[in-house]
Parts: C-alpha cells; structure tokens; sequence
C-alpha cells in the first residue's frame, strides 16, 4: 500500500510540474501569453508563405529584404526581452540575413519567440512592475508594458513582411485573433 502511495504522489508532482512550466506565475502573463503565441503563429505563417526564391526580394534598394525583415524580427524579440523586459545589458548584434537560408531564418524566428515566450511564463510579478527606460524615446514604462513594446515592433516588421508577399502576388495567411 505504501508504494502506491508513494507512487501516486510521484504522478501528481510530475503532472503538476509540468502544468506549472506551461502555466505563466503571474496574471498578466497569463492574459498575455496566448497573444503572443499567436503573434508568433501568424509570423511564421508568413514567413513560410514566401518562396525561398523571393526571401531577397526588396520593394526599394533602401528596404530590407524579406529575409531581413524575418531576420530582424527573429534576433531582435530577444535582444529587446532582455533589454527592456529583464534589464539586461545587451548590444545589437544582428546576424546577416543574406548568409542564412530559409529554414535557419525559421529557427531563428522560433527561438526568439521561444525565449520571450519562457519569460512570460516565469517572470515575477515584481519585475513586472519594475520600470525601464526605453532606448530611442527615453520614455519611462513597466517591464510589463515592454512586453507590448516588444510584440509592437514584431507587427510592425511582419506587416512589412506581409506587404512584401502581396507585392509578389502572393496572398499573405489571414489574420485570425
């Protein structure tokens, strides 16, 4: 009987250990975690809409190509995360969009989102409602609000994205939140 027990307790802390891994420790991660696993599905929705064929594609000479724009967003979810969401001194060091193929931009789009996604998950509320100070626009705002910052800027480079397959004729996967 007693190893039963010991048994059933063994299930029970691995079920709930795996429930808190997968569960954010605060409300607001919790509100905010399925928007942003949506954010990360429609990008890369996108991302696999466009033939390896046209990932060099650049409306002007000044624009960045597809494979930039991906690249950028990818690299940049982590970079700002650890910036403004964890506080973490980090320098800007992107890697060249014209070196990777289709499917490492693709990795590197799902491990930014995939690092972002496990600070939602564990952040603490108090580091939530710490204040940061934001690079470019010197704006004072919570850990929390950077979160949004940080999903802002993936809209803003996957509707450049998005715009550039409509400009190759390609119709861009529906928005569904």
């Amino acid at each position: 009987m007693k190893s039963v027990f010991l048994f059933l307790a063994f299930l029970v802390c691995l079920v709930s250990k795996g429930q808190s891994e997968d569960v954010p420790k605060t409300e607001f991660g919790q509100m905010y975690l399925p928007v942003w696993l949506e954010a990360k599905a429609h990008c890369l929705e996108v991302a696999k809409a466009m033939p390896v064929s046209l990932y060099s594609y650049k409306p002007t000479p000044e624009s960045k190509s597809f494979a930039e724009q991906l690249v950028h967003i990818g690299y940049t979810i982590e970079l700002l995360t650890k910036r403004y969401v964890q506080g973490m001194e980090v320098k800007p060091n992107t890697p060249d969009a014209t070196l990777m193929t289709k499917s490492e931009i693709l990795v590197l789009l799902e491990a930014g989102f995939d690092y972002t996604t496990q600070i939602i998950k564990t952040i603490e509320e108090q580091q939530l409602q710490e204040n940061c100070t934001m690079y470019h626009s010197g704006n004072t705002v919570s850990r929390a609000f950077a979160l949004f910052y940080v999903q802002d800027h993936v809209t803003n480079h996957r509707a450049k994205a998005n715009l550039y397959l409509r400009m190759n004729g390609i119709q861009p996967p529906s928005y569904t939140w």
